[in-house]
């Protein structure tokens, strides 16, 4: 914590951990009054060049007064950021609001050692967010012409820069609120950046093992053994401090005797050491380290403390950590070929990409896909995930020519919102399959430090599905599903074949398939294996192809059981064969096979079928069970693929701007995050902002007042009490509906006052009647890990007693939208039930977009519920909102780059 200057209160918020352009990382702060040596040190160290850019004229030195205007700022109408690494500042940026409340001057200046590397950029987008939380809404810069890289920073940060040309200076104003640009532009530097940060630790060109040692089955010494029999194509040094030789080289006692430059640093010193080893490192220009040292989760807070100090350690020397405890990492392209793992060889070449956190799900993930033959391009092993995250990883693998399909093994999750970007992103060009435990984002495994959700469980699960993020239970479920997406051509369709020799087994394998919402379109059970291999193969190979070429079939299932004198590898190589010919997924299942020396899961077909790279591989499984779960969950993800995503548009009358000034006032005076319940007329005008109208209610003391509020209103009209409880149970008299009248309301009131005297004579109100339709409800969220949440269901016994929700993570496309609406299991009464008129759909969804664009851009409007809402044939009816806001904490997923803390 820095000490707060009497001027203002240090906000620490805006402190972050960033990646730069070449995968390096700084720290991002305010500048604080202590700073002033150090920004004098950061000025005479500046060129003449680009001192003159700066200030217009040359100074070598800044005067007292120049430094104490510069280091002691308010942190309202003047902000300053430094970058620093090694705790040496590389970059200062800074603004100085106006006259003009909403509009504020910046200038930056980056170290000449330091320019390339992408600091003006983020200083700007973290100099924007501090102003927006400062009120101001645009920024201007006065710039020298020859200045290129300083308007290339302006030019290129997506916003919409209006410029001219006055007295041999470029004057620049642009608004600093996101748009559409700005994001993309954002969010495209920080996948290059943390995309080239893992880049550097999965093929770096040197290694050091830090921790070496002699001694047989210690981590040191076996990690420094599977590199070297791994084959890494580049240098490897051992560091022991108490060895001259290890493994046939040269020992060295520290890093820094080494003679050429490390890249990446793979630390097994106990933890007590690790600072010291870190610190070396950083001296040294090592860009990565794996450490492999555990302990840290062992010791509770005092172990995360020292974790959070070994990351802050590392990032501010530029160096990025996977670990601890983490069972390491492996490269199959034979440019790196990588093992530096606990995995005892190199794994098979092939397409899938495999993340883990603790290292011994690493363990079993390597065991399953060894097991099942599946070829990996990288692997990484993120123990207790300190920094380098499944986001991280995927961020990799999107620009990675090697992989073809990932997997994560996730325990917990750290910024669901990013997740959920960049697994969309991905799962578009690759499928991405994630196992997690149902206890995922409800409590934390040892050593991990990030939030805990309070949504309901499935709100999670229904993120990933929004993502196209293929689900699944377990690591064999993992590998079951990795064995299609990694070798087999993705099924254009449900349409399914099935092929067995035995009639009973084929039928169990289709009534599985249907089950699963896959089409049977063909079975054949007629296939003989006792013929022998020189009758059975061509007679299969014939039957499959034509199979095959039906328009109808997208898949085949080949359920077989054992027969005399037939390998299964022939079988196999047969299936795989075709499967490469008609472009077509074939999967097979081999049950009733007791020798356990014949393992049936991925059995490699002719090479000669697909590039030696990723040589075919037909998916075998020892039950049909798995096969058709398996291929039914790929069959999901490639119509999610082909499925029209959608726009995310913001629907048409939303007032973002209104809503925020709205809110500051709101929010003026209250303390914390504590929970502000809105009084009707003022949630209504809030909700206005976006479109939404809640059908006007007025409460009353006398029957009279009743009386003049429903002429006010429009007869017919509701009565109903106040009570949240009892205001929709027409059962137990707490709403009376369709009154025509005067007398009609005056007697109403005063036997339904009779009748509710037993709940406590809650108080009543009126509102106009609405057409009939089915009652709905609405609710929205906003949750500390996954952000806004927004929920939909049936009114009433659906969603009371069988908690029948549907739940997704904003921001929502137009499909997204299309299925939210009908995701809830009774949402067959919306489309004509009984009898039933079906109801008007397409306002659902209306309500849902406004809701959701509402939730995703004000995170301070901590809950709305509208319940009910009547959807009939034409339009729907929203007749009472809840609606509370409260200070929101930061999101996850916020409108700056950087790294979770």
């Amino acid at each position: 914590m820095v000490d707060q200057p009497e001027h203002g209160v240090y906000p620490e918020h805006w402190e972050a951990d960033v990646v730069l352009r070449d995968g390096g990382t700084a720290h991002l702060r305010p500048i604080h009054p202590s700073d002033a040596d150090a920004v004098q040190a950061f000025h005479v160290g500046q060129s003449q060049k680009s001192t003159y850019m700066r200030f217009f004229a040359f100074k070598s030195r800044l005067s007292p007064k120049e430094l104490k205007r510069f280091t002691e700022v308010d942190y309202r109408d003047r902000v300053a950021l430094v970058i620093t690494i090694g705790g040496e500042i590389m970059g200062i940026g800074r603004y100085d609001r106006l006259d003009d409340p909403g509009e504020a001057e910046v200038a930056f200046n980056i170290a000449d050692a330091q320019q390339g590397r992408g600091i003006g950029s983020i200083l700007l987008e973290h100099l924007a967010a501090a102003a927006r939380e400062n009120g101001i809404r645009k920024f201007s810069a006065e710039v020298l012409p020859e200045n290129r890289k300083m308007l290339m920073v302006f030019s290129d940060a997506g916003y919409d820069v209006k410029r001219h040309f006055d007295d041999g200076v470029v004057s620049l104003e642009f608004n600093i609120d996101p748009t559409d640009r700005s994001r993309a532009v954002m969010e495209s530097r920080e996948h290059r950046a943390e995309a080239r940060s893992i880049q550097e630790l999965l093929a770096p060109s040197s290694v050091a093992v830090i921790g070496a040692s002699r001694k047989r089955g210690t981590v040191g010494y076996q990690l420094l053994e599977h590199i070297i029999e791994g084959g890494f194509t580049g240098p490897v040094y051992a560091i022991n401090p108490e060895a001259l030789e290890l493994a046939g080289m040269i020992s060295f006692a520290r890093l820094a005797e080494v003679p050429g430059p490390v890249k990446l640093a793979i630390i097994a010193v106990p933890y007590d050491e690790v600072p010291k080893v870190v610190e070396e490192c950083g001296a040294a220009g090592v860009k990565g380290i794996v450490v492999a040292t555990a302990g840290y989760a062992d010791d509770g807070d005092r172990g995360l403390a020292r974790q959070r100090e070994l990351v802050r350690q590392a990032r501010a020397n530029g160096m990025r950590v996977i670990g601890p405890a983490s069972l390491g990492i492996m490269n199959t392209n034979p440019a790196v070929s990588l093992n530096a793992s606990m995995a005892p060889a190199l794994g098979r070449r092939g397409g899938l990409g495999l993340f883990s956190q603790s290292a011994a799900i690493g363990v079993s993930l390597y065991a399953a896909s060894s097991r099942r033959r599946v070829g990996l391009s990288t692997f990484l092993s993120a123990g207790n995930r300190a920094d380098v995250s499944g986001n991280d990883m995927m961020q990799f693998w999107e620009d990675d020519a090697d992989t073809t399909a990932v997997g994560l093994y996730l325990e917990s999750i750290g910024n669901p919102r990013k997740f959920s970007r960049l697994a969309r992103r991905l799962a578009r060009t690759k499928p991405v399959i994630v196992a997690k435990s149902d206890a995922m984002g409800l409590g934390l495994p040892p050593g991990h430090a990030v939030r805990t959700t309070q949504a309901p469980p499935e709100a999670l699960d229904a993120m990933m599905r929004q993502a196209g993020v293929i689900r699944v239970e377990t690591i064999e479920q993992l590998m079951d599903v990795a064995q299609i997406v990694s070798g087999q051509p993705l099924p254009k369709g449900p349409g399914l074949a099935v092929f067995s020799n035995s009639r009973a087994l084929g039928k169990v394998v289709a009534d599985s398939a249907a089950t699963q919402g896959l089409g049977v379109e063909r079975i054949v059970a007629d296939v003989d294996l006792d013929a022998g291999p020189s009758v059975v193969l061509p007679a299969l190979r014939r039957s499959l192809q034509e199979t095959l070429t039906i328009d109808a079939v997208h898949a085949v299932v080949v359920a077989l059981i054992p027969a005399h004198g037939l390998t299964v590898e022939k079988v196999a190589g047969v299936l795989a064969e075709c499967s490469a010919a008609a472009g077509k997924p074939v999967v097979a299942a081999f049950s009733g096979i007791l020798d356990p020396s014949v393992y049936v899961e991925g059995m490699v077909g002719p090479e000669t079928a697909q590039p030696a790279v990723h040589p075919a591989i037909v998916p075998c499984y020892s039950n049909p069970g798995a096969a058709v779960a398996a291929l039914a969950a790929v069959v999901r993800y490639a119509q999610w693929l082909h499925r029209d995503q959608g726009l995310f548009v913001e629907p048409e009358g939303c007032d973002p701007d209104g809503t925020r000034t709205d809110l500051e006032h709101l929010l003026q005076n209250v303390p914390g995050e504590q929970l502000v319940r809105l009084d009707p007329v003022t949630a209504g005008k809030l909700l206005g902002h976006y479109g939404i109208r809640v059908v006007p209610s007025e409460g009353f003391e006398t029957a009279e007042q009743a009386v003049a509020a429903a002429d006010r209103l429009g007869w017919p009209v509701a009565l109903k009490t106040t009570d949240p409880a009892l205001r929709h149970r027409l059962d137990l008299g707490g709403v009376r509906l369709d009154i025509q009248d005067a007398d009609s309301l005056r007697r109403n009131v005063l036997e339904m006052r009779k009748s509710l005297e037993r709940y406590g004579s809650p108080s009543l109100e009126v509102q106009s009647m609405v057409p009939v339709g089915q009652a709905c409800t609405f609710r929205a969220i906003e949750d500390p890990l996954l952000g806004p949440v927004v929920s939909f269901g049936l009114a009433g016994d659906a969603v009371n007693l069988l908690d029948d929700w549907a739940h997704r993570v904003p921001p929502l496309s137009g499909s997204d939208l299309h299925a939210f609406i009908r995701g809830p299991r009774a949402s067959r009464k919306l489309f004509g039930y009984q009898g039933l008129p079906a109801v008007d759909v397409a306002a659902l969804e209306d309500i849902a977009a406004r809701l959701s664009r509402l939730k995703d851009n004000h995170p301070e409007v901590a809950l709305v519920e509208f319940n009910p809402v009547l959807a009939g044939p034409e339009g729907a009816s929203i007749l009472a909102a809840d609606v509370r806001i409260a200070n929101a904490a930061q999101r996850t997923d916020s409108a700056r780059r950087a790294m979770r803390s």
